[in-house]
C-alpha cells in the first residue's frame, strides 16, 4: 500500500469542490492527506474547503498563480509517496482509491498514469489518454465517445497523461522539475508527460480509476493564447533536435493555416500574442532546452513514435474531417518516422 496525497488547485472552484471534497474524502485511507492549494478565490472557495475536508491542508497563495504553480506548491508541501493532481471538478467514482494507486503497487513501472476521465455523469469519455500531434498540437483522446464496460478501456501508451488526474511518485515529479509554473495554464500535462518520456519513462491509463469531469472546451479567447504559447514552448523545449528539424515545414504551414483559423473565429489577438510572449520567453525556453535535452535517455525517432499525424480530435473541426490534409499528414509523417528510424508506439 502506498501514501497517498492528493493536491486539488481551486480558483474560484466553490460549486466544484461542493462535490467533489464529499466523494473524495469518503474514500481516503488513514495516512492520506488532501491539499487544497487556493490561488485567491473570491468566492470562499477555501473556507469551504476547510469545512468540508477539515483533516485538509489549506493553502491559500493570495494571488492567482495559476495551475502549474499551484501544483508544484501543493506536491513541495506533500508528505505521500504517492501523488494525485486532481481537478477540482473531477469526482472520483467508487472505487478510485483502490485504482490510483493499483500500477505502483503492482510494479508497472510507468512514470506516470491517469485515471479514465469520464463526462456527462459517467455516461461518456472525456480522456482516455492524450493524443499529441507531431506540430505539437494536443487533445484528449476519446471525448465524446460512449463510456464502455470492458477494464481495458484505457487502450495502449498514451501520448500524454491528463492533469485532471494524474498520479506520479513525488521523487519523480521532484526530480523532473514538476510542472512548468510559467505555463500558468493548459498544455503544462503534455509537457511534462514529454519530459518523463525523454527521460525514459512510460506512461499509462488506469481505466479502474474513473473520475467524472465537468468539462467545458470553451473557456474564453485567452484560452487559445495560452494553448498557442505553451504548445511552442513545449515544442522548444522537449522536442529532439532532429525532429524539430524534420518538422519544421509542417509547423510553418501549422502557423499560416491557424492565423486564418484564428482571424475567422475572432482569438487573433489572442495568437499573436501569443507569438510575442514565445519571442519574449525564448532565451528562458533555449536555457531549458538544453538542461532538458542533455537529461534525455530516449533518441528522437523513439521519442517521435508516440506523436501521431492523424487529426481525428473532435475540437479540430474541419481540419479533422478532410481526407485530404489525412493523407498528405499520413505520407509526410511516415517519410520522417523513416528518416529517424522510429518504430510506432
Amino acid at each position: 500500500m502506498a501514501s497517498l496525497s492528493v493536491v486539488i488547485v481551486s480558483h474560484d472552484s466553490r460549486a466544484a469542490l461542493a462535490t467533489t471534497l464529499p466523494a473524495l474524502t469518503a474514500q481516503l485511507r488513514g495516512g492520506d492527506e488532501l491539499l487544497v492549494v487556493d490561488n485567491a478565490s473570491a468566492d470562499r472557495s477555501a473556507a469551504l474547503a476547510r469545512e468540508l475536508a477539515p483533516a485538509a491542508t489549506v493553502i491559500e497563495t493570495g494571488s492567482n498563480q495559476g495551475f502549474s504553480s499551484g501544483c508544484n506548491r501543493g506536491v513541495d508541501a506533500a508528505t505521500g509517496e504517492l501523488i494525485c493532481l486532481l481537478n477540482p471538478d473531477a469526482v472520483p467514482q467508487p472505487g478510485w482509491r483502490d485504482a490510483v494507486e493499483r500500477p505502483l503497487v503492482e510494479g508497472r513501472g510507468w512514470a506516470a498514469w491517469q485515471a479514465l476521465v469520464t463526462a456527462d455523469r459517467g455516461t461518456t469519455i472525456n480522456t482516455r489518454g492524450g493524443v499529441v500531434h507531431f506540430t505539437g498540437i494536443a487533445w484528449a483522446g476519446g471525448a465524446g465517445e460512449p463510456l464502455g464496460d470492458e477494464p481495458g478501456a484505457g487502450g495502449g501508451e498514451p501520448a500524454f497523461v491528463s492533469g485532471a488526474c494524474l498520479s506520479i511518485e513525488r521523487d519523480r515529479y521532484l526530480a523532473a522539475g514538476g510542472m512548468t509554473g510559467e505555463f500558468f495554464l493548459y498544455h503544462e500535462d503534455v509537457d511534462l508527460s514529454l519530459r518523463l518520456r525523454l527521460a525514459g519513462g512510460r506512461l499509462g491509463v488506469e481505466s479502474s480509476a474513473r473520475v467524472d469531469h465537468a468539462y467545458e472546451f470553451q473557456k474564453g479567447a485567452d484560452k487559445w493564447r495560452y494553448l498557442e504559447r505553451n504548445r511552442w514552448a513545449t515544442l522548444v523545449r522537449t522536442y529532439p533536435g532532429a525532429l524539430l528539424l524534420a518538422v519544421a515545414p509542417a509547423l510553418v504551414a501549422t502557423e499560416l493555416a491557424l492565423l486564418t483559423v484564428a482571424a475567422a473565429g475572432g482569438w487573433l489577438p489572442q495568437k499573436l500574442r501569443a507569438y510575442a510572449e514565445t519571442v519574449r520567453a525564448l532565451p528562458r525556453l533555449l536555457g531549458e532546452r538544453r538542461s532538458i535535452q542533455r537529461a534525455r535517455k530516449i533518441g528522437a525517432g523513439e521519442f517521435a513514435g508516440a506523436l501521431t499525424a492523424e487529426l481525428d480530435s473532435a475540437y479540430l473541426g474541419m481540419a479533422g474531417r478532410s481526407a485530404v490534409l489525412a493523407a498528405g499528414l499520413r505520407l509526410y509523417w511516415s517519410l520522417v518516422l523513416f528518416i529517424l528510424g522510429a518504430r510506432r508506439s
